[in-house]
């Protein structure tokens, strides 16, 4: 073969590789563009959000596999790899799990309700105010709740500076006299924070809900003769609901998994769930690990089952009756 033919031969291999590289490539990319903008743009969202939560499904249900695994005894450094089920049955026959489970939802559901109510008044409240009123009340928020604990700690414990207070005012003989509020039974010191700090946390969601309701729907309440209750029942507090909802249950679910409060501000006994699960955990006996992984498995398990219940309460089905109804339906009728 001369040389000359074989240039000509490179030269058309390549016009014509280069062609259909050009057509392939434009077809593809025109059908692709064709079918995705074809699609639906809640399914395009489902599609674009798809990456990251495979990533997120995938290393917390790896997660919750493995710790299934262990607890019952399928995975582990103790266990024989046969399936058991006694590091459940030890955790649903301790009377200790149960005053524990009693505890963390009343100290979850208490702090919870307390917070809401009063971040709903102080929302209301707000509202209106100016810029410093609103930075005030979010002042709290970077404290972490480390520092939180040491400053009721201070403030509040029978050797503290409260009871000091009152000591050298003559109101009480001794700081034997001073309540306990911090380490006793009724959990006051772990309301006391909670309350503290999650107050400011709702309030900035209550406010920036309340800042985008049109101002006309409670005119036209109060000129069709609403009172300021009837305005604030039937016409704010429904609007609030999405609000509400959402704020309190991240409220209820970090409370009811917290550990370092009750930890250091709880009573003695009856503990927490997390503080049983860390106890469990770090005990020397490596058979109790798969009684802490159990604990820990159905921690979660109750923490999505409150928060299911919670869901279905804050929805119409049960109190739409009266929670949903605005005022002018109700007058209508």
């Amino acid at each position: 073969m001369s040389a000359k033919s074989g240039r000509w031969k490179g030269r058309w291999k390549g016009r014509w590789k280069e062609h259909w590289k050009e057509h392939w490539k434009g077809r593809w990319k025109d059908e692709w563009k064709w079918r995705w903008e074809d699609l639906n743009p809640t399914f395009q969202a489902y599609l674009l959000l798809l990456p990251a939560v495979s990533i997120v499904g995938l290393l917390f249900g790896g997660g919750l596999l493995l710790a299934l695994g262990q607890s019952i005894g399928l995975i582990g450094i103790m266990g024989d790899g046969s399936l058991s089920l006694a590091a459940y049955q030890q955790v649903l026959s301790s009377r200790a799990f149960w005053q524990s489970l009693q505890l963390s939802l009343y100290i979850a559901i208490v702090a919870t309700a307390l917070s809401t109510f009063l971040s709903i008044g102080l929302a209301v409240m707000l509202q209106r105010a100016g810029r410093w009123a609103s930075f005030a009340c979010q002042l709290t928020l970077p404290i972490p709740h480390l520092v939180g604990i040491a400053g009721i700690l201070l403030l509040l414990s029978p050797s503290g500076l409260l009871s000091r207070v009152l000591f050298s005012l003559g109101l009480i003989a001794s700081d034997q006299n001073f309540p306990l509020l911090v380490n006793d039974r009724a959990n006051l010191g772990v309301l006391i924070h909670f309350v503290w700090k999650e107050v400011p946390f709702i309030t900035l969601i209550l406010l920036a809900v309340l800042r985008g309701i049109q101002p006309e729907l409670g005119m036209q309440a109060r000129a069709l003769g609403a009172g300021p209750w009837q305005c604030f029942w039937h016409v704010t507090l429904p609007l609030l609901k999405p609000g509400i909802i959402s704020a309190s249950l991240i409220v209820f679910g970090f409370v009811f998994g917290s550990f370092e409060v009750p930890f250091l501000l709880g009573s003695t006994t009856p503990k927490t769930l997390p503080i049983l699960v860390y106890e469990a955990f770090t005990n020397v006996d490596l058979n109790q690990r798969s009684v802490a992984i159990a604990l820990g498995l159905m921690l979660s398990l109750i923490s999505m089952t409150s928060i299911a219940i919670y869901l279905w309460l804050g929805s119409e089905k049960p109190f739409g009756r009266w929670f949903g109804r605005s005022w002018e339906a109700q007058n209508k009728t």
